[in-house]
């Protein structure tokens, strides 16, 4: 079930309650579209079991704003709603998913895990370096071959990241649809059914591996 935007002060978000009341915390970060094309995503998170919460990604990866400090508050104010301590996992899409990339992936203290689709890596392209050399924790990229969305989220970037990551072991793995464009999973002329399921499946076990419901 939904719940409220969080308190002032902090970037609005909405809230996702498992039917246990309960459970470990997810962070749900949207693409430039906002969280309405995202709330059935995030529902679909809770209905696992973790309580999830979806904000906008264009509170994340901004230049207007500090994009960290504000992934770090929306995490502490949702631990303390529903007292969800301990690491949470985040999934973004699009420019939430470059959020995943330029934020979550450098908070091991805060973030067990992420998962990035079709990540917005443009504003890094010059300095992909950098941007791998930040990352502390795993992280899975769900990309499409065909993706030329606004040049944001290009196949050879991710390769590139992939690359970079490896030759330093960094925990990243790079799942690509070789028919896949950009917002697969979303519906519309690029929804692809099989790409989305085996994305979900992925994602299901990242979270059964980095980030379980305690039983």
């Amino acid at each position: 079930m939904p719940g409220a935007a969080f308190a002032q002060g902090i970037p609005k978000s909405e809230e996702f309650i498992p039917k246990s009341g309960k459970g470990p915390l997810v962070v749900v970060i949207s693409g430039s579209s906002g969280r309405l094309n995202y709330w059935t995503y995030a529902r679909e998170v809770s209905r696992q079991g973790y309580y999830t919460v979806l904000i906008d990604g264009k509170d994340i990866l901004t230049r207007a704003q500090d994009g960290a400090a504000n992934l770090r508050a929306i995490i502490a104010q949702a631990q303390a709603s529903r007292g969800a301590p301990g690491k949470v996992m985040v999934i973004g899409f699009s420019q939430g998913g470059g959020g995943v990339l330029a934020h979550a992936a450098a908070m091991p203290e805060l973030v067990s895990a992420a998962v990035a689709y079709y990540p917005s890596t443009s504003w890094a392209a010059r300095n992909l370096p950098a941007l791998v050399g930040r990352i502390e924790i795993p992280v899975l990229v769900l990309a499409g071959e065909r993706d030329r969305y606004n040049n944001c989220c290009l196949i050879e970037s991710m390769r590139e990241i992939e690359s970079l990551a490896r030759a330093r072991q960094i925990p990243l793995e790079l799942v690509v649809y070789p028919n896949a464009d950009h917002g697969f999973n979303l519906d519309g002329q690029n929804y692809r059914a099989s790409d989305t399921a085996d994305a979900w499946r992925r994602v299901l076990e990242m979270l059964a591996r980095h980030h379980p419901i305690a039983r």
